[in-house]
């Protein structure tokens, strides 16, 4: 701001001068206007002496303007996007000492000129949006200061006695004014003769309704519940919370008729109307404070309720919870009362601070009541008992600091603990509530009572309940609306990606496109799955190659379009995607390797799903190929995940590639002297009498060697089904083992002679004792 002190006879109009007509556009914002609230907010910011209202009026003004300047920068987008396309279109400017044709560079040199006309506003736009959202700042800034000088400012201790008798004559004064009112009011309605009709007309009638309905409300509320639980209906819990309502809105109702009514008859006087405006919030307090209380510590035997409390635990955490809430519901009360007659602001914290320490008693309570359920519950461990004792301890800490600084002095830091708090734990509670409704409404809907808890939608659900208090929260700790504001004009703005300006818009226009290109792929490759490839001659594995070759590029085209479609220029990261590819190329080179090696198995398919294979010592059947990493099922139903690298460059038997046919063979030994043609004859016969084993290739019985303890023979045969080697093994060597018998063939055994070299150490010399 230091050039207002150097030009300030100079507007923002005059400085940018003749310049300013050629980028007036239709919907261009009015920047003489607008020099003029940027003006004015300067300085205001440079006196200091501008009230916060002031300032928040003006906060509001600038940020009108800001959103129009956010508007703006997009203007001539379409045209400017045409004219950068024909300047690429004619190709890169020649560089230094080069020269190109005439006609290209006067046509370049035009839409250069053309481009910074449509630029102009564009970039005005975009130096007032900076300037405004400096200004905001500043004004955030200030406001922020103030508050927290607002809350650090020692006061009078309300604990000084002689601070007492002030609290006492404003609560007097209050209490006066408002019987003062009240008699003048009554005894000029009575002179005018309107005494019994405002008494007993329209007034009169609401009051009797609302007394009935404030009276009867619970008792109805009780019979519906009754009528719920005895039925026995679908989704009971989800009607009992929907019933349970009628505990906050009927009373409520009442109340508000009460008080209607009540200001309706004009007999209390305007002090007496304000103290009386008072009366909803004080019964709100005390509505949800008994409401919330049943929800949490339920008065049935058998529901223990969301913190799961014995029923000593639950009828103390009724008593706290109703106490606390009767409490804030008396100061409010006080506070418009004492409002009516202090004047210096002094009374009515004095006031307060007897029912803020009361009520900071029993929140102390409510924590330790919490705290020690956590720590002695059946399952400590869990997560969400862990984050109840922590605010169960942050609960604790704040009952006890809320006194003592107000005893100290600063009575607004320790309002702005107390109050805050009890608030944040009944937004906290009422989405806790919110979340068991979801999980009992998802229960109702679907009929899985016990999947419920380990379903994920109810807690999405039940996380975005979070989330939406977020903002409730920020506001109940002291935070603006236009704080919020703030942070929901950030987000419009987006975040700035090379030289793209990525906006919220943007990215949903990314995952919609996305979304439906997914979708799509998932659809196509659905049909050709269950429709178009059973019909064609390719085998199980070629089918799932195209279906899952497919579904890569449909996912890679629909990045490209979505991309492509919502503006997002990445050129300019194509330096730094370079640059990290090295380090992430050194980084990920096996899963690289392993991506690759995928897509090589799903375009020369050596193997296929449903084969039986065997890789790094592993035998199993292949269930799944994906582009990183292959599914073997074992024999013992053991899932082994083999690298795809493993499966292209190392060594692979494929038992069933292209036949399930597939050799066995079983080796058998006999005893020395038996007929060798007669044995052969034998297995022969078995082997081509099973029915797995197949005529042609025909049977080979070999003669093989003459082993240490047996003539050995083997049988090599081909089955039908790979599949059955085991089986047709074992049903093999019953029938040898049967038939050898039977021929009276002997199956030798390994046997060993033991030659002994002094077999006299086995005996006791005779001129030695046989004793030792």
């Amino acid at each position: 701001m230091a050039w207002l002190a150097v030009v300030p006879a100079l507007s923002f109009a005059q400085v940018i001068g003749p310049q300013l007509p050629d980028t007036i556009v239709e919907g261009a914002p009015d920047y003489t206007a607008w020099d003029r609230v940027a003006t004015r907010a300067e300085r205001s910011l440079e006196s200091g002496a501008v009230s916060t209202f002031a300032l928040d009026r003006l906060r509001a003004e600038l940020a009108g303007w800001r959103d129009q300047f956010l508007d703006a920068q997009s203007l001539n987008a379409s045209r400017i996007a045409t004219v950068r396309a024909q300047l690429d279109a004619l190709g890169a400017a020649p560089a230094d000492g080069e020269t190109e044709p005439l006609a290209i560079s006067t046509r370049r040199t035009e839409l250069n000129g053309q481009l910074n006309r449509l630029r102009s506003p564009v970039i005005l736009a975009q130096e007032a949006h900076t300037r405004s959202n400096g200004l905001i700042g500043e004004i955030d800034a200030v406001m922020r200061m103030r508050e927290a000088e607002r809350l650090t400012t020692r006061g009078a201790t309300p604990a000084d006695p002689a601070n007492w008798s002030l609290a006492i004559t404003a609560i007097w004064q209050g209490l006066s004014a408002v019987v003062v009112e009240s008699k003048a009011k009554f005894a000029t309605s009575y002179k005018n003769g309107t005494i019994w009709s405002d008494l007993f007309g329209a007034a009169g009638l609401m009051i009797l309704v609302s007394v009935g309905l404030f009276w009867r409300s619970r008792a109805w509320v009780m019979a519906l519940n009754r009528q719920v639980t005895e039925r026995n209906l679908r989704g009971a819990d989800v009607w009992k919370f929907v019933v349970s309502l009628g505990l906050i809105a009927l009373p409520y109702i009442a109340v508000l008729l009460l008080t209607e009514a009540l200001a309706a008859t004009q007999i209390l006087g305007f002090r007496g109307t304000t103290i009386l405006s008072a009366l909803p919030t004080a019964a709100m307090y005390v509505i949800v404070g008994r409401w919330l209380s049943m929800q949490f510590f339920s008065v049935i035997e058998g529901e223990k309720g969301p913190l799961c409390m014995s029923a000593d635990d639950r009828l103390r955490g009724r008593r706290i919870l109703q106490r606390l809430f009767w409490a804030l519901a008396i100061g409010a009360v006080m506070v418009a009362v004492v409002g009516v007659g202090d004047t210096t602001g002094l009374a009515g914290t004095v006031v307060l601070f007897p029912i803020e320490l009361v009520a900071s008693v029993f929140l102390f309570q409510f924590g330790r009541l919490i705290v020690h359920h956590c720590k002695d519950g059946d399952d400590p461990e869990v997560y969400r008992n862990r984050i109840i004792s922590v605010l169960g301890q942050a609960v604790t800490i704040v009952a006890v600091l809320s006194p003592l600084l107000a005893i100290a002095g600063y009575s607004s830091g320790a309002q702005a603990l107390l109050y805050p708090t009890v608030n944040t734990l009944a937004v906290l509670a009422v989405v806790l509530l919110l979340q068991r409704l979801v999980l009992d409404l998802y229960v109702m809907l679907t009929g899985a009572v016990d999947t419920a808890a380990e379903a994920l939608i109810p807690v999405l659900i039940g996380f975005a309940l979070l989330l939406l208090s977020v903002p409730l929260l920020a506001l109940i700790w002291g935070a603006r609306e236009a704080d919020l504001l703030e942070v929901w004009t950030r987000f419009r703005e987006g975040f700035t990606l090379g030289d793209t300006r990525i906006s919220p818009t943007d990215f949903l226009t990314f995952v919609v496109i996305f979304g439906a290109g997914y979708a799509m792929t998932r659809f196509v490759q659905g049909t050709l799955r269950s429709t178009v490839l059973p019909k064609t001659k390719l085998d199980i594995g070629g089918q799932n190659a195209v279906v899952s070759g497919l579904g890569y590029l449909g996912i890679f085209l629909s990045a490209v379009i979505a991309i492509t479609t919502a503006g997002i220029d990445l050129s300019s990261l194509a330096i730094v995607a370079g640059a990290l590819s090295v380090g992430i190329g050194f980084g990920l080179q096996t899963i690289v390797s392993n991506f690759v090696s995928g897509i090589i198995l799903l375009i020369e398919r050596p193997i296929s799903e449903g084969d039986w294979i065997e890789v790094n010592g592993q035998m199993g059947i292949v269930r799944d190929i994906s582009v990183r990493a292959t599914r073997i099922e074992t024999f013992d139903r053991q899932d082994v995940i083999v690298p795809n690298a493993d499966l292209v460059s190392g060594q692979v038997t494929n038992w069933t590639r292209g036949s399930l046919a597939g050799r066995i063979t079983v080796r058998v030994g006999v005893a020395y002297g038996t007929d060798t043609k007669r044995v052969e004859a034998i297995l022969r016969e078995i082997a081509e009498a099973h029915p797995m084993v197949v005529i042609c290739p025909a049977t080979n019985v070999l003669f093989v060697g003459f082993g240490a303890d047996s003539l050995d023979f083997e049988i090599r045969a081909v089955l039908r089904d790979v599949y059955f080697s085991v089986v047709t093994k074992s049903e093999i060597h019953h029938a040898i083992a049967e038939r050898f018998a039977a021929e009276g063939i002997e199956i030798p055994f390994a046997q060993r002679d033991i030659w002994l070299r002094n077999p006299e150490a086995l005996h006791p010399r005779s001129d030695q004792d046989p004793e030792t």
